[in-house]
């Protein structure tokens, strides 16, 4: 049994870095420890992850300890307390009733925008067919697909200034195809 001497004694030397101090402050009050974020947060899984925060918590706040006659275990009990309610909290908060689900938008197009995009998508297909085919090719690949100007040069076996004339001459021909 660890006495609360020795909790103090390891709060004070993780306030200095010691891990040893924190490992063996971890594996005499843990079990207690868990028992609080259990009891809050009713979710074992839940608890433990609390637990692991708990203890990051102890080891930043190590060197604010102070001890005033009071038990480490009560400044220990209490960061987990609140930690936990913090947790349940965070939960509660982010979980919203049917009633505002409801209300949610759908981030998906409309049918209008969906057949708008359809009819687009066929006219940019139509004046990639007046291109020769090699052209629409880099076109498409170039901006489409991502591939760079080096990666079309190698690709199609051209130097790369004419891989740039291609796209360049393309761009404008679609842009006056797509303007009719």
């Amino acid at each position: 049994m660890t006495s609360l001497e020795d909790i103090e004694h390891y709060i004070d030397r993780i306030a200095l870095g010691d891990r040893d101090a924190f490992a063996s402050l971890y594996n005499s009050t843990s079990a207690k420890l868990f028992g609080v974020t259990l009891r809050v947060l009713n979710n074992r899984a839940e608890a433990d992850d609390a637990l692991q925060e708990v203890y990051i918590k102890v080891w930043r706040a190590a060197g604010r300890y102070q001890s005033n006659g009071l038990s480490p275990m009560t400044w220990l009990i209490t960061i987990a307390r609140n930690h936990a309610i913090d947790r349940l909290r965070a939960r509660k908060k982010g979980q919203a009733g049917l009633d505002e689900v409801a209300e949610l938008a759908d981030p998906a197009a409309g049918p209008e925008a969906q057949a708008i995009a359809s009819s687009q998508r066929a006219q940019i297909n139509d004046c990639l067919d007046e291109l020769p085919a090699d052209r629409a090719e880099s076109v498409r690949r170039a901006y489409l697909d991502g591939d760079t100007y080096q990666d079309l040069a190698d690709l199609m076996q051209v130097p790369l200034n004419t891989i740039r004339t291609w796209l360049r001459r393309s761009l404008i021909k679609l842009k006056d195809c797509l303007s009719k």
